[in-house]
């Protein structure tokens, strides 16, 4: 168990004349790992959150962090002790990106040339390019947009970030380039990150833990995601993980057993050359490019997902049903070619591991 840095101890918020927006909730959140908070509208998740940097007071209970009782800290110097992202990014429209980014060190005494520095390293750590410093919010995208609000929240460093349904007002694909960025930020900084979504795929992608939030507040489960998709608490976390948990739990299934195929390969150059059957389009490292077609063998064609040893079942089935041949394509860890897996022995695979998780239960 990890070292906890956020405490609640029977902490209850009632708003007058209804019921509470969170009931009792007790629970320890570890120090350096990403928690989320997951659970239909109005179930409490996001007034918990609140309650965590004093945005919202808690009518009874106790929050602690890091040992230290939140309620007698000045709200204003609590808040800028943690980073904070919301659905909107929250950005000044008036100001640059950078100094968006050197708000919090600028309001704890940073130098503003100091402040502007650190913000410009922090475009780079959340994968923006510099010459986007100079621009104003209005001239960027929304993921865009949604990385600044990310570096601002990390600009002096906080302990402690917390994240309200950051990702929700992005489309799909930058939603999930927004996740994965999120976890090599925290695979390098290891912060304490509290994540409220509504989304349960979401959370079981981003979460060390997952708390599962029912409507009048109440905490319905709080495990390991694996954990909530395997042994769903009761029927109220069942129905809201969904009758597909099945699949989703092939995210937590690895997947050594599966066998890697030779391919054929060729090297970029030799694309035009004839093609009687599917072939791996090598760069001068060995890496994969995409596919030559039996058809065409004059084009490159995009190859799906790639799949990395050690990977689960559902990264497998992914690779295998992205790519154009059928084969899935494999790599080691420097992402040379290591061979192909094929999609109906990655089926019967999953079949196998899900009449065994059936007779083991």
């Amino acid at each position: 168990m990890a070292e906890a840095m956020i405490e609640f101890q029977s902490v209850t918020k009632q708003y007058q004349g209804g019921q509470p927006a969170v009931d009792g909730l007790s629970m320890s959140i570890g120090k350096g790992a990403i928690t989320v908070f997951v659970g239909p509208s109005g179930c409490g998740k996001t007034t918990s959150l609140r309650m965590i940097n004093r945005m919202v007071e808690p009518t009874s209970g106790t929050i602690t962090v890091d040992g230290r009782d939140v309620s007698k800290e000045p709200a204003a110097r609590l808040r800028r002790s943690m980073g904070y992202v919301m659905q909107s990014s929250g950005l000044m429209p008036h100001r640059s990106v950078l100094d968006n980014i050197a708000t919090v060190p600028r309001l704890n005494g940073v130098s503003k040339g100091v402040a502007r520095k650190r913000a410009a390293e922090l475009l780079d750590v959340v994968g923006l390019a510099s010459a986007l410093g100079k621009r104003y919010p209005s001239q960027l995208s929304g993921g865009q947009q949604q990385r600044v609000g990310v570096a601002r929240a990390l600009a002096a460093d906080p302990p402690v970030l917390l994240m309200d349904e950051p990702f929700s007002a992005v489309d799909p694909v930058v939603r999930d380039e927004l996740q994965q960025e999120l976890l090599r930020l925290q695979r390098e900084l290891a912060k304490t990150i509290v994540f409220v979504t509504h989304d349960i795929d979401e959370a079981t992608v981003l979460g060390d833990k997952v708390a599962v939030f029912a409507v009048g507040g109440k905490l319905a489960q709080y495990a390991a995601p694996e954990e909530i998709l395997r042994a769903p608490a009761n029927d109220f976390v069942a129905s809201f993980v969904g009758r597909d948990r099945g699949f989703r739990h092939l995210a937590f299934n690895a997947a050594e057993s599966i066998r890697v195929h030779p391919v054929k390969t060729v090297e970029a150059p030799e694309l035009a050359a004839e093609n009687r059957e599917w072939a791996v389009v090598l760069d001068a490292g060995s890496r994969p490019l995409g596919w030559a077609s039996p058809r065409d063998g004059t084009g490159l064609i995009p190859g799906g997902s790639l799949f990395r040893r050690g990977d689960t079942l559902r990264r497998a089935l992914d690779a295998a049903l992205s790519s154009p041949s059928g084969l899935g394509v494999v790599v080691d860890d420097d992402g040379k070619l290591a061979g192909v897996l094929k999609a109906e022995e990655v089926l019967a695979l999953i079949e196998e591991t899900r009449h065994y998780r059936e007779d083991a239960t």
